[in-house]
């Protein structure tokens, strides 16, 4: 595949020396120059002063939203840098004003984090919630969503979706959503957590309200770091759920002015130095071209699926129309785990993921409480890919082994 070469790519990450990371759908590797460039940040504040030093880095720390808006296609005052995915999605969803009987329109892939919000509302006010079902090849069914929004004598509170689920690789059509959502006149919050830094996507073209996501996953950035994209009339309908005197300023006694744009969303006390090293992250997936990062992703976990696929007693679970770099799978007989942490003293990071996390589509397709998570970038090689096969194999071998001994 044409592109960047990988060996450069792999030469500006350093934590390829050390692991073979499969594990970005948690916290990827970053560059060096992120790094570089949170040390001299936080190395700033300790000779000068925290306050002090933002002055100093002002043009460092507008390069996320200047970045970010280039990624997503947006100005930057659409633009929010927040502590993390979910205290930006948590502002936007606790600051929408429901009451009893409001309807909430969520997906079946939706992370656990923002279901029990659901549930807490659903406990607190009487909201409602209703699951959109998928259609045959996995995506989100855009005609059972029309019918969703128009049954009925109240029209959804929100639409609220996760683009790419914590558990398998597949990515709903979330363009389709907003095209629906925005027909109807229904709030749309999307979850980009796992999509953001591996897909191209343009917020003009999917037509949300907002968006969130997070620095340290696909990405490549800091850790402590999310963001939020929220459009222009989504700000004149909607407050943030808590604004600080960074979100807005105390004008009167009895009044207060919110910031102009996105960062009325934000609290001023914040990771700074993960700021600047977000917006270096972002820059270089945009020097990248996020088509070739999709395009590179991809192709990695295709070879993966298919290399998994051949070992015997392996299932691959990932199931849908479009599928990214998250592939899941289980092993008969070998506890995820017991996979997780045999590939860990090899060197090779993995994650499992619970039921816990996305409830609904593992109880829909019964799944066991627990997959193991293998999640590509562009950085892993095919020689990666390879020992990730070997040991895998090799963990199902000595299990059977031991079975026999006893």
């Amino acid at each position: 595949m044409a592109g960047p070469d990988e060996q450069a790519l792999r030469r500006e990450t350093p934590g390829t020396r050390n692991v073979i990371h499969f594990n970005n759908a948690g916290a990827s590797l970053p560059i060096q120059e992120v790094l570089d460039v949170q040390r001299e940040y936080l190395e700033a504040e300790a000779l000068y002063g925290g306050y002090e030093v933002v002055t100093q880095f002002s043009e460092q720390l507008q390069r996320p939203y200047d970045t970010l808006a280039s990624l997503l296609n947006c100005a930057p005052a659409n633009i929010a840098i927040l502590q993390s995915a979910t205290s930006a999605w948590a502002q936007v969803f606790y600051g929408i004003p429901l009451t009893a009987g409001d309807r909430i329109l969520t997906s079946i892939i939706e992370y656990g984090a923002n279901y029990i919000a659901f549930l807490q509302m659903a406990k607190r006010v009487g909201v409602a919630i209703e699951v959109i079902p998928e259609d045959d090849e996995g995506d989100i069914s855009l005609p059972a969503l029309e019918v969703l929004i128009t049954q009925g004598d109240k029209k959804p509170a929100l639409i609220a979706i996760t683009h790419v689920p914590t558990n398998s690789g597949r990515v709903y059509d979330a363009a389709g959503v907003g095209r629906l959502a925005q027909a109807h006149g229904v709030p749309y919050l999307l979850d980009a957590c796992q999509s953001v830094g591996q897909l191209p996507l343009d917020v003009q073209a999917i037509g949300c309200d907002w968006l969130s996501g997070t620095s340290r996953k696909y990405l490549r950035g800091p850790r402590g770091v999310g963001f939020l994209y929220a459009s222009d009339s989504a700000m004149e309908k909607f407050e943030p759920a808590m604004l600080d005197l960074y979100g807005a300023t105390w004008t009167a006694t009895d009044q207060y002015e919110m910031q102009p744009g996105a960062r009325r969303y934000e609290i001023y006390e914040k990771n700074f130095a993960g700021m600047v090293g977000l917006g270096v992250a972002v820059d270089y997936a945009n020097q990248l071209g996020m088509d070739w990062i999709w395009a590179r992703i991809q192709a990695i976990a295709r070879e993966l699926r298919g290399k998994l696929a051949r070992i015997p007693g392996v299932t691959v679970h990932d199931r849908g129309r479009l599928l990214c770099g998250i592939v899941s799978f289980t092993k008969e007989g070998v506890d995820p785990g017991v996979i997780m942490a045999r590939l860990c003293e090899q060197g090779i990071n993995v994650k499992t993921s619970a039921i816990s996390s996305t409830r609904l589509d593992f109880e829909r397709v019964h799944l066991p409480p627990f997959v193991v998570r293998a999640s590509v970038h562009y950085f892993n090689t095919a020689d990666e890919i390879e020992q990730l096969v070997l040991a895998l194999t090799a963990v199902g071998d000595c299990s059977s082994k031991a079975r026999e001994v006893m």
